[in-house]
């Protein structure tokens, strides 16, 4: 067990030795030059040794109140930036943004450095999943919604219309649409049932090619199993370009012919009861700029 003499004792002469002045000291901790006076005896009257010489306006340190003058100060240094750490953490913002896994592999994880960067004092926490998030509750602060919308109980605000087009490894040297016939298919389960889902059987159509079974090849539940299969070289993927902006920019993929055709509207929402804080507000700025800035880009 630890024996030492009052907290407010060793405070006060601390902050006494620092100002060579009781009443300076008394000023910073908000207390009387008398309180501080008092507080140095009991120290000295514990310590069996003066750690002041008394003078007219100042008061000076003996050698003993040389020796624990340092120590005390580092200790009460290390203190302060202990609790200040401390204080930092429990002020965080943490702010939980809801989207699907492949859409958070591919286009919000290769950004979060940047955010971070700029907002370092947000955590930012990622709940990559399929199932649909209930923003009303506050198990997300925000989501991305892909689909036709609208959303009535949800504050929605558009953020692009993805688009879909073949990809592949320029390992394949496809050139003309013709070049499908002999190429797998590489297909990516929709977990919605749409007519106006960007499916093979929907893009055969547009195109007019014919002699193509738009349900042969190879199948995935994950949209990023199906991007990593094309790079690979096993087939051509009918793929949103948003998703595979990396590869088309790496050339690990390329559009090798059209046409495009147009998926659904992204939606980033949240609930409409749930009060806008500065954190939330700045994650929805951020995904803004760089929706905007990904739109602007040069397509490959």
């Amino acid at each position: 067990m630890r024996r030492l003499p009052s907290l407010a004792g060793l405070r006060a002469f601390e902050a006494a030795a620092r100002h060579s002045s009781f009443k300076r000291a008394a000023e910073e901790l908000h207390v009387t030059p008398t309180a501080i006076s008092h507080q140095v005896r009991q120290l000295e009257a514990a310590i069996g040794a003066p750690l002041f010489e008394r003078r007219t306006r100042q008061v000076v340190l003996t050698p003993e109140g040389h020796m624990l003058l340092p120590v005390l100060s580092a200790g009460f240094d290390s203190f302060a930036r202990a609790i200040d750490g401390l204080t930092r953490r429990s002020r965080r913002a943490v702010v939980t943004l809801s989207a699907t896994p492949a859409f958070s592999a591919k286009w919000l994880v290769p950004r979060l450095a940047g955010f971070r960067k700029t907002r370092p004092d947000i955590d930012l926490t990622l709940l990559a999943t399929l199932e649909v998030v209930d923003v009303k509750s506050g198990v997300a602060d925000l989501a991305l919604r892909y689909g036709r919308g609208p959303y009535p109980d949800l504050i929605a605000e558009p953020l692009t219309v993805d688009r879909f087009a073949p990809v592949a490894s320029p390992r394949l040297r496809l050139k003309k649409l013709s070049d499908l016939k002999s190429a797998t298919l590489l297909h990516a389960d929709w977990r919605r049932s749409d007519p106006k889902n960007p499916t093979w059987r929907h893009w055969l159509k547009l195109a007019g090619i014919d002699g193509v079974d738009p349900r042969a090849g190879l199948r995935f539940s994950d949209e990023t199993h199906a991007i990593q299969a094309a790079v690979a070289g096993n087939g051509v993927a009918l793929h949103s370009l948003l998703l595979v902006q990396e590869e088309l920019a790496t050339g690990t993929l390329v559009v090798p012919f059209g046409p495009e055709i147009e998926g659904f509207a992204l939606h980033l929402v949240r609930g409409r009861e749930r009060p806008l804080t500065e954190p939330v507000a700045a994650v929805r700025d951020w995904l803004r700029t760089e929706f905007a800035t990904s739109a602007d880009a040069p397509r490959p």
